[in-house]
């Protein structure tokens, strides 16, 4: 099952008022992700969020159709709060506010994969 990263630039200093947004975060109301014409394209995992002096980067675990991900997300009221608590913090601001837009940085956010590696590929060498 794969791992995701989207990575957001903030302002130094701040980790303990950004720690306070994400603890306030309102999970989503379905891990349940959907394709366009409504058929199923997946499950969300789980997500974790660590921040480090002016990197935040959210880790998102799933199986399914990535861009479904943020389909879903863009849909949830929680992300729009936290999106918008945030927007202080950050050093670049980013247009979140529509399905489309959303979509548009979920996906010019998201981190390079270089490696991932489970107890299925650590029990086979050579595998990553």
């Amino acid at each position: 099952m794969p791992y995701a990263a989207i990575s957001y630039r903030v302002h130094p200093g701040h980790e303990d008022e950004i720690a306070e947004v994400f603890a306030r975060f309102q999970r989503v109301d379905s891990p349940q992700l959907t394709a366009v014409d409504g058929s199923a394209a997946g499950r969300l995992l789980g997500t974790a969020v660590f921040v480090a002096d002016d990197v935040v980067v959210r880790v998102i675990h799933y199986e399914g159709d990535f861009a479904a991900i943020g389909r879903h997300m863009a849909a949830q009221q929680g992300v729009h709060t936290v999106e918008s608590e945030l927007a202080p913090f950050l050093r670049t601001q980013r247009d979140t506010s529509t399905p489309v837009a959303f979509g548009a940085y979920f996906r010019d956010a998201v981190m390079r994969c270089v490696s991932q590696l489970s107890a299925e590929t650590l029990d086979r060498p050579g595998v990553a």
